[in-house]
């Protein structure tokens, strides 16, 4: 993995860290699959794949996972912010505000030009980070395959 210095940060009672391998993929995958309108039904291997590939921060009340978020980054210019929640026994007590500081807080998101997220329901959290619509949207494209279109085959 590239990301090579674990990262800390703490407040009476929580942690946030970059130790992937601390992580709970049963929790993660559990909220993931069942809870997360964006994710609903991703394997077990996809989640941890993708959290393993990408710089990943977790939320811990002592030794138990409550919160989970992930940058797909080149740590140089761009960011995607991903997958990101608290459990809802956590909520509304400040902690994902706390958490989102520590993780814009990395040092290796220093001097990005961009980041960037989707969110169907958390813009007001977000915009207290600067985030905002879209300036120019119509230059902004995706692509989203169907499952069921392969690549093309060779003959």
């Amino acid at each position: 993995m590239f990301y090579t210095k674990t990262m800390q940060w703490t407040q009476p009672g929580y942690t946030v860290t970059t130790d992937v391998d601390s992580f709970d993929f049963e929790v993660i995958h559990r909220y993931l699959s069942e809870v997360a309108y964006w994710s609903l039904g991703v394997p077990r291997a996809t989640v941890e794949r993708a959290t393993r590939n990408s710089l990943a921060f977790g939320l811990f009340e002592a030794d138990h996972q409550i919160g989970f978020a992930r940058l797909i980054t080149d740590l140089t210019t761009f960011a995607y912010l991903s997958d990101v929640f608290v459990l809802p026994d956590y909520q509304g007590k400040g902690l994902g505000t706390w958490f989102m500081e520590c993780v814009f807080a990395h040092p290796e998101l220093e001097g990005m030009r961009r980041l960037m997220l989707v969110t169907g329901d958390a813009q007001k959290l977000y915009e207290k980070f600067g985030f905002t619509a879209l300036a120019n949207p119509e230059q902004v494209m995706e692509k989203r395959p169907q499952a069921t279109l392969r690549p093309a085959q060779r003959s």
